[in-house]
């Protein structure tokens, strides 16, 4: 028996071992699920009382640097602090546009979180649903690609190998502005194999570049790039401002082959009329099919953003005689709620809602476009598109006469289900 001891005994500690190792990685889990429900960023309307139900137990103070609180209500409130608990329900109102920061501890002990809680100013939106045609000029070229070209005697040539790489922006040739890809074929054309300096835009970079062109087999100048200057398609209207002004899409639009978002130099807005749908069902996402012409007669509008939220600029005054719809307040991702919501989208030639049910909010996700999931209910909807397609993108959320967000994502594997993007996310572009 005594020749067992020491084996029981490391037997025993490996169990402690064992157990206070299974221990801390429940707690940590914990820990981070408690730190993902707790979004880092918090929006309140002024002037509007606001309930947020955080489920979370921690508590904390909201500062306002070294000035007095005065919007706060509901609370007990020192002169250069709140406390609140998110262990319950905590009605809170500001009536002046500011920011706050709110230190949060678990149990009032251990520290959670930083969290920004800024006050908006509260506004209604018109929610459109309509089609958009759309069409964007980049800033100067995008390089889409670095390849090999054959050279006058046969070989294998890439002048621009190591130097560029998919996802530059060429702004400018020698200190002249590059239009367009046109424009930047004929430079290279009539370089006369003079080394060219470049200007180029990669990321938030802004580069000097030398490159020094090379005579292909059919006698031209090359560098060895693919290059684009536009792109189109065919999207939804999210919303109309107070003074036409527009948001869509819910996402940027990206470059297919790079998935760089483009540097917008110009882009229109054109009347689309929907032609076609294919039907998306598991594995193959379906899409609208929508006839746009390119001519004056037919633009409505002027994009004058390109961002991860989506595009925004402004229309024509005449787009609202298209929209039937009565302008409806914003709801905030903390007031969103799992259940029945609509979506506005225009499938039979006019907008009109389509019953979905919210299956999931995510109020700290990283991925913007992605934190609301979604599912279509709508047994008319379904019929005709099998669920969310492309096009849809930027179809208006709405749950209790507020738009929370717009569809931004269908999920591949079930087109019935897909994502969109908190409306705040949409504003805060």
């Amino acid at each position: 028996m005594r020749r067992n001891k020491p084996r029981i005994d490391q037997y025993r500690t490996c169990l402690y071992v064992a157990l206070a190792g299974s221990l801390t990685a429940l707690l940590c889990a914990c820990y981070f699920a408690l730190w993902k429900k707790v979004p880092s960023n918090i929006k309140i309307r002024a002037g509007v009382e606001q309930t947020l139900d955080l489920q979370v137990p921690a508590s904390g103070e909201i500062y306002k640097d070294a000035v007095e609180v005065s919007g706060f209500t509901k609370s007990n409130i020192p002169r250069d602090s709140v406390h609140i608990d998110l262990a319950k329900p905590v009605t809170i109102k500001a009536n002046t546009i500011e920011q706050y920061v709110l230190d949060l501890k678990l149990f009032g002990i251990i520290p959670l979180k930083t969290v920004d809680v800024q006050v908006i100013q509260d506004k209604t939106l018109t929610p459109a649903g309509i089609p958009i045609g759309i069409y964007v000029k980049t800033q100067g070229v995008l390089v889409i690609g670095v390849g090999a070209f054959t050279g006058e005697e046969g070989q294998n040539i890439c002048p621009a190998e190591y130097i560029l790489q998919s996802g530059d922006y060429i702004t400018e040739v020698n200190d002249e502005e590059v239009t367009g890809k046109r424009d930047f074929v004929e430079k290279v054309k009539h370089s006369e194999g003079q080394e060219l300096v470049l200007q180029v835009k990669r990321g938030e970079e802004n580069l000097t570049l030398k490159v020094k062109p090379e005579t292909s087999q059919s006698g031209d100048y090359k560098i060895g790039i693919w290059i684009r200057d536009n792109a189109q398609g065919v999207g939804t209207m999210t919303y109309l401002g107070d003074h036409a002004d527009f948001g869509a899409l819910g996402h940027g639009i990206n470059d297919v082959d790079t998935s760089t978002l483009m540097e917008l130099e110009k882009g229109t807005l054109y009347h689309t009329e929907i032609i076609g749908i294919t039907r998306g069902g598991n594995g193959a996402p379906g899409e609208l099919t929508g006839y746009i012409e390119y001519d004056e007669a037919n633009i409505i509008g002027e994009i004058k953003e390109n961002t991860a939220e989506g595009i925004f600029g402004n229309c024509s005054e005449q787009i609202y005689a298209t929209i039937p719809f009565e302008p409806l307040p914003i709801g905030l991702k903390q007031e969103i709620a799992r259940g029945k919501a609509q979506i506005i989208c225009s499938i039979n030639g006019k907008p009109d809602y389509y019953d979905i049910e919210i299956l999931e909010t995510h109020l700290d996700n990283d991925n913007v476009n992605r934190g609301i999931v979604l599912r279509i209910t709508d047994p008319e909807l379904l019929s005709l598109t099998g669920g969310i397609v492309q096009g849809m993108s930027g179809s208006p959320i709405v749950q209790n006469g507020k738009i929370v967000g717009a569809v931004t994502h269908v999920l591949v594997q079930d087109s019935t289900k897909g994502y969109g993007i908190f409306i705040e996310n949409m504003l805060a572009h």
